[in-house]
């Protein structure tokens, strides 16, 4: 019974986020699709389903509830910083401009320190938690985790099937 529930929770955290970027990227004005992006709110909303959905496969002890601030306020912090370098990344694409290799390079260097800080802050979180965790609890998380990362998986290949689309539309649309 426990494990469906957690896989049921789990397809729950899954299913959202591709149901919610075809919700936004399907309501923009006049029936136009917008910019395919997700609100602010739609990304806290999602933050708060994973970090319920984590929460709720973990059934912690009240022991362990003491350590679980410190777990959720690194999990919201990183999400908070995605959604701000997704934010700044389509505001870049959405300007024409020349193309500096270097400074490119440069760029995402940058980014992906800032992503290293950010998950090392997140394990430093998890590190007394997850000590505390039973071998059953440590199960679950890990159950969680793979269904998350299949999600996260097929999101984005669906993303790049989409991707592709386009092009091919592009393509005969617009011959070179």
């Amino acid at each position: 019974m426990q494990k469906g529930i957690i896989r049921l929770a789990a397809a729950l955290f899954i299913g959202v986020a591709p149901a919610a970027y075809a919700q936004q990227a399907s309501s923009g004005p006049a029936g136009m699709p917008d910019s395919g992006r997700l609100s602010q709110a739609d990304f806290k909303m999602l933050t708060d389903i994973r970090v319920g959905v984590i929460k709720a496969a973990l059934q912690l002890t009240p022991e362990q509830e003491k350590l679980w601030p410190a777990v959720e306020e690194a999990i919201r912090a990183r999400a908070e910083t995605r959604y701000r370098r997704l934010a700044a990344l389509g505001e870049r694409l959405d300007q024409p401009r020349d193309i500096d290799p270097v400074q490119l390079y440069r760029q995402r260097a940058d980014v992906l320190t800032d992503r290293a800080a950010g998950l090392r802050r997140l394990a430093d979180a998890w590190q007394p938690l997850y000590q505390s965790l039973t071998p059953d609890q440590k199960s679950r998380l890990r159950l969680v985790t793979v269904h998350a990362l299949e999600g996260l998986r097929t999101a984005m290949d669906n993303r790049r099937m989409e991707t592709d689309d386009e092009e091919e539309i592009d393509l005969w649309v617009f011959p070179h």
